[in-house]
C-alpha cells in the first residue's frame, strides 16, 4: 500500500508540474483571426521562419529570421512562428517558448499563406491608426536634406510674406 501511495504522490506532482510549465510557456496556434486581434494589440518583434529549405527558396519572406536548432533570439513582444505545416510551426513555438517564458509566441495555422494575409492586414491597421496619409498622398524627403554645410531651404515661422 505505501508503495501505491508513492506513486500517486509522485503522478500528482508529475502532473502539477506540467500544468505549471505549461501556463507558464506561452505558445499557441493561431488562425489568421485571432493572430490578427493578438497582433494589433502587440505586434511581434520577430518572425520565425521554420519552414523547409526548399519552400524558403520559393517564397522567401521578408524580414523574417530562419529557424534553426540553438537559434538564439531576444524577444521584446510575441514572436510569430511559420513553418509548412500547424505540428511543425507549434512545435518550434513551443521550443522558443520554453527557452523564453512568459513570452507570447504564435505559431502560424495556415503557413505561409495565413501569414502573408496577416501581415498585409495589419499593415493597413497600422497605416490607418498611425495618422499616416491616407493612401494615393505621399511625402517625399528632398535629396540632400541630410548633409551638414549651408542649408539649401530656410524656412521662418512668419506667416506674413516679406516685401
Amino acid at each position: 500500500m505505501s508503495t501505491l501511495k508513492f506513486y500517486l504522490r509522485f503522478l500528482l506532482l508529475a502532473l502539477l508540474a506540467l500544468a505549471g510549465a505549461s501556463s507558464y510557456a506561452e505558445a499557441s496556434l493561431r488562425d489568421e483571426v485571432d493572430l490578427m486581434e493578438a497582433l494589433k494589440k502587440q505586434p511581434p518583434c520577430c518572425v520565425i521562419d521554420a519552414r523547409s529549405e526548399a519552400n524558403q527558396a520559393k517564397y522567401a519572406l521578408a524580414d523574417a529570421l530562419k529557424y534553426r536548432p540553438g537559434l538564439r533570439i531576444v524577444p521584446t513582444a510575441s514572436v510569430v512562428v511559420v513553418a509548412d505545416d500547424n505540428p511543425a510551426a507549434l512545435n518550434v513555438a513551443q521550443t522558443l517558448a520554453k527557452q523564453h517564458p512568459g513570452k507570447n509566441i504564435y505559431a502560424v495555422r495556415g503557413g505561409v499563406t495565413a501569414w502573408e494575409f496577416v501581415r498585409k492586414a495589419l499593415e493597413k491597421f497600422t497605416a490607418s491608426s498611425s495618422g499616416a496619409p491616407p493612401a494615393g498622398v505621399s511625402f517625399v524627403i528632398p535629396h540632400n536634406t541630410c548633409e551638414t554645410g549651408t542649408p539649401l531651404q530656410v524656412l521662418s515661422g512668419s506667416t506674413k510674406a516679406k516685401p
